[in-house]
């Protein structure tokens, strides 16, 4: 539709800014948003519209972004004030210590944490999270932002694993009349949910029409146990008493595969981390356009693991989103760090691919697509539900180096100087 022909009446507003990166088109440089009665009608180029008689808000020197999201956290570890253990330390030692600084938290504690976690991400422009979360797990009743909440579903023994399926199905009945926070599970991860239990979860979410969400291939000591039953797994998991002869290693030659086949059957799959992955493992991902692979940036560096695939699993056709894992492997949960993070580090990818990461991917990977997140487009919220950063570049390559270094704020704000 011609933006000339779109009817202007008192309730319409139109905001400018320098650049708008919609995500679902290429970035405008000098673009508009149109807005009716709270909802986001119209994007283009202020070059192409006829600006008599027409009221114009300008935004001055920004750019204007969706808001990010966060495809996964543990928001329920938001009270974090720093990171546990060291930096390199090995997954195995780290989990061991985050059970033993934390302890078992009570419903209580977990809500507070969790709504610590959502007032921080909302200050750090996200819209979008998916939650990793102990059931059962309350949430605020607030409309902002939308939640995918995974309930965590683990145990090697049959008692624990009947135990945390049966908490995720009152979590499901819980959350059903929830506006802004959706059901959805999460088989915590190979060293921990057995194969059946793995089975048991596909089917629940199969039922349900659930996404799920997975940590795989998070570290070499994940591979070794799967694969041999030794490493620093094995002797964490005989150390705490939660060793079951005959489960590790898992059968076959290529226990991973075989993971990653099972988690297919699922109607949408998130595997958290990929930190490790083979190229036959990248190769077999990129044959489902329903899977997503969640790369946690900063976590991923705080345990000093290789270089992360994320260059070969764009190249090969895999949708990535960024997660900022949670505050006990993260110094906060701002998506927007993450972003500068690899634009600061990572110059083997693409900027505008780190972006999509951080919204449209993320939306994608969570929700599917044509969901109105992660875009600028049709969306309800209109204005408020975009945020911004200070630049006064004339060429994309500008834009690149003010992303890497400057803050991202909300919109509208104080942007003229």
């Amino acid at each position: 539709m011609n933006p000339s022909d779109i009817e202007m009446d008192d309730v319409d507003k139109l905001y400018k800014a320098r650049w708008i990166f919609p995500m679902c088109q290429p970035p405008i440089n000098g673009g508009f948003v149109r807005v009716r009665r709270g909802k986001i009608i119209e994007i283009g180029s202020i070059r192409e519209l006829d600006l008599a008689n027409v009221p114009v808000i300008d935004l001055g020197d920004v750019a204007l972004l969706p808001r990010m999201v966060n495809s996964h956290t543990h928001l329920e570890f938001s009270d974090c004030e720093s990171v546990v253990g060291q930096p390199g330390i090995s997954l195995a030692e780290w989990i061991g210590k985050v059970i033993s600084t934390r302890g078992a938290s009570s419903a209580e504690q977990r809500q507070k944490s969790i709504a610590l976690g959502i007032e921080e991400s909302v200050a750090a422009g996200v819209g979008l999270i998916g939650d990793i979360a102990t059931t059962p797990s309350v949430y605020p009743g607030s409309t902002e932002p939308m939640i995918l909440s995974f309930a965590e579903v683990l145990g090697l023994s049959h008692e624990r694993a009947s135990d945390r399926i049966a908490a995720a199905e009152i979590q499901e009945r819980s959350l059903k009349h929830h506006d802004s926070v959706h059901f959805a599970v999460s088989p915590h991860a190979p060293y921990s949910t057995p194969m059946d239990l793995v089975r048991r979860c596909v089917q629940f979410c199969i039922r349900n029409r659930s996404p799920l969400a997975m940590h795989v291939a998070e570290s070499p000591d994940e591979r070794e146990l799967l694969e041999s039953g030794t490493g620093r797994f094995s002797d964490s998991l005989r150390e705490a008493g939660f060793w079951r002869e005959g489960l590790f290693p898992w059968p076959g030659d290529q226990p991973l595969s075989a993971l990653i086949g099972q988690l297919a059957r699922a109607p949408q799959v998130l595997l958290i981390h990929g930190n490790d992955l083979k190229d036959a493992e990248i190769d077999l991902i990129a044959r489902y356009d329903h899977r997503s692979i969640v790369y946690c940036p900063r976590t991923h560096d705080f345990f000093g693991y290789s270089p992360h695939p994320v260059a070969k699993l764009i190249n090969a056709g895999i949708r990535v989103s960024i997660g900022t894992d949670s505050r006990a492997s993260n110094p906060d949960l701002s998506v927007w760090n993450e972003v500068q993070f690899l634009l600061n580090r990572r110059t083997d990818l693409d900027p505008y691919n780190v972006l999509q990461m951080a919204t449209q991917w993320g939306a994608d990977a969570l929700l599917g697509g044509e969901s109105g997140f992660g875009v600028i487009g049709r969306s309800d919220g209109g204005i408020n539900s975009l945020v911004a950063v200070r630049t006064n570049a004339g060429q994309l390559n500008q834009v690149w180096r003010d992303f890497a270094a400057r803050e991202l704020l909300p919109v509208p704000g104080p942007f003229r100087t």
